[in-house]
């Protein structure tokens, strides 16, 4: 599966946080993420990661892209409801399509810890199953 990662400035540490302690899930899957998320999480667990632009500069668009071309498979974004900063991504175009393509979708670090152990499970192959029938 490819696994988009994205995190607004004040959840950056906690999408480090979240992503050492499921490097071994994360790490047998292709992920992507945001410029400064991807190079914070990859210097801290040494995964693979492509890199897209920041998000303030068009990295959340560039994944939008590929949510919306179905070459993404699930999207963690860590937002800061409270405070958020206007050159963060636009969350609602990213959430709504998530929903147009039935992403699954975490933008907390509760609901993000369901999906890592439900991906670990083998609960989130829909895609796959589809495919077979």
């Amino acid at each position: 599966m490819t696994i988009a990662l994205i995190a607004h400035d004040a959840k950056k540490e906690l999408m480090v946080q979240f992503c050492i302690a499921y490097c071994g899930i994360l790490s047998h899957h292709t992920l992507v993420a945001t410029g400064t998320t991807g190079r914070m999480v990859a210097e801290a667990t040494g995964l693979n990661i492509n890199t897209f632009l920041p998000g303030s500069q068009g990295g959340s668009q560039q994944i939008a892209s590929r949510i919306g071309c179905d070459e993404i498979d699930l999207l963690l974004i860590f937002r800061n409801p409270l405070n958020p900063k206007p050159n963060e991504p636009d969350d609602v175009s990213l959430l709504r399509l998530c929903d147009v393509h039935s992403i699954p979708v975490a933008t907390n670090i509760a609901t993000a810890e369901v999906l890592i152990h439900g991906l670990e499970r083998g609960d989130l192959d829909w895609r796959e199953i589809v495919k077979k029938s």
